[in-house]
C-alpha cells in the first residue's frame, strides 16, 4: 500500500475488507483472485493478453524455454538494488509475472507492483509470488505508483512510457528494459505470420528516452532453443503475434521439423535517470 496511489487523483489508498478506497471515494475493488483493477472507463482493452494468449504463456515459459532472460533480468535488477535504491519492484505488462518473480527470488528485502491490462495475466500473477501484488492498469495511461516509488522498474517485451517511468522511480533506480532483436524467432516469423522486428527498433528505444534515461549497460543474451509442436504453436500464440499469425497456424507449425531450431535473441538493457545519473 506503501507504494500506490489512485490513478485517477493521485491520493493515497486505504483498504478497507475488500476494496481500496482514496480520501476523495475513488474505490476499486479486490477481485477474488487476488488483483485489483483500476482501469479508467476510456482504457482500451483492445490489446489486452486473452485468456488463450495467457495460458500459452504459462505453458512455454513454464518450460524454462525463456529462463535465460529472466537470469539476466534478476542479475541486472539485484545490481542495480545493491547501490541502495529505495523501493519496490515494479514490471509494466507483467503478464503472469514471470520475470517479476524471477527478481523477487534474487532480492529477498522487497515487494512487487505486477501492472498488467490483461485481467485474465493479473489473475495468474496475484498467485506467482507470496511478494506480488497484481494491479489491472494500462501503462499508456497514469500508473497506480507513488511518486519515486519504484526502485527497479521492468519493462520486457511491452509498452513504454518514458514520463510515467521517470515520475515512478525513485532516485538511484534503475528502468531494465528487454526488446527482441532482428533475430530472435527468425526461424518461424516468417512461416507462421508473425510480427517482424524493426531493423531500428534499438534506434526508436534511444529516441523514445531520449532526454529521460541514459543507457548504463547492454546485455545480450542468445540461446538456441530446441522446440516442440506444442511450444511453437505456443510462443505465436502468447504475444501480440497471436493477433497476427498466419490463419492455419496448426498446419504451418505441423509442417516444421520436430524439435524445430529456433532462436532466442534479446537485449537486456539498463536505464538511469539523466537528472540522477
Amino acid at each position: 500500500m506503501q507504494y500506490i496511489e489512485c490513478p485517477l487523483c493521485g491520493r493515497a489508498l486505504a483498504e478497507t475488507g475488500n476494496v481500496l478506497r482514496c480520501e476523495v471515494g475513488h474505490a476499486y475493488d479486490i477481485a477474488r483472485q487476488g488483483y485489483v483493477s483500476m482501469l479508467g472507463g476510456d482504457a482500451s482493452k483492445g490489446t489486452a493478453d486473452t485468456p488463450a494468449m495467457v495460458q500459452a504463456r504459462e505453458a512455454f515459459l513454464g518450460k524454462g524455454h525463456y529462463s535465460a532472460i529472466a537470469d539476466a533480468v534478476a542479475e541486472a535488477a539485484a545490481a542495480a538494488l545493491a547501490d541502495g535504491a529505495q523501493g519496490c519492484v515494479a514490471e509494466v505488462g507483467a503478464g503472469t509475472g514471470y520475470y517479476l518473480s524471477a527478481v523477487l527470488d534474487r532480492v529477498s528485502d522487497r515487494p512487487g507492483i505486477a501492472l498488467d491490462i490483461s485481467k485474465a495475466a493479473s489473475k495468474r500473477a496475484a498467485r506467482a509470488h507470496l511478494r506480488i501484488g497484481a494491479i489491472v492498469s494500462d501503462a499508456w495511461d497514469r500508473l497506480p505508483m507513488r511518486d519515486g516509488a519504484v526502485a527497479v522498474l521492468l519493462d520486457i517485451f511491452s509498452p513504454r512510457n518514458p514520463a510515467e517511468f521517470e515520475r515512478v522511480l525513485a532516485p538511484g533506480g534503475v528502468l531494465i528494459v528487454v526488446t527482441p532483436t532482428p533475430r530472435h524467432l527468425g526461424e518461424i516469423v516468417e512461416t507462421l505470420g508473425m510480427l517482424v522486428v524493426d531493423d531500428r527498433k534499438d534506434e526508436r528505444l534511444e529516441t523514445a528516452f531520449e532526454g529521460r534515461f541514459e543507457r548504463v549497460t547492454t546485455m545480450l543474451v542468445e540461446r538456441r532453443l530446441e522446440l516442440l509442436h506444442d511450444d511453437v504453436s505456443a510462443v505465436a500464440g502468447m504475444g501480440p503475434s497471436a493477433w497476427h499469425a498466419a490463419g492455419d497456424l496448426s498446419a504451418r507449425v505441423a509442417a516444421l521439423g520436430e524439435p524445430t531450431p529456433v532462436t532466442l535473441s534479446v537485449n537486456v538493457v539498463t536505464y538511469r535517470q539523466i537528472s540522477f545519473g
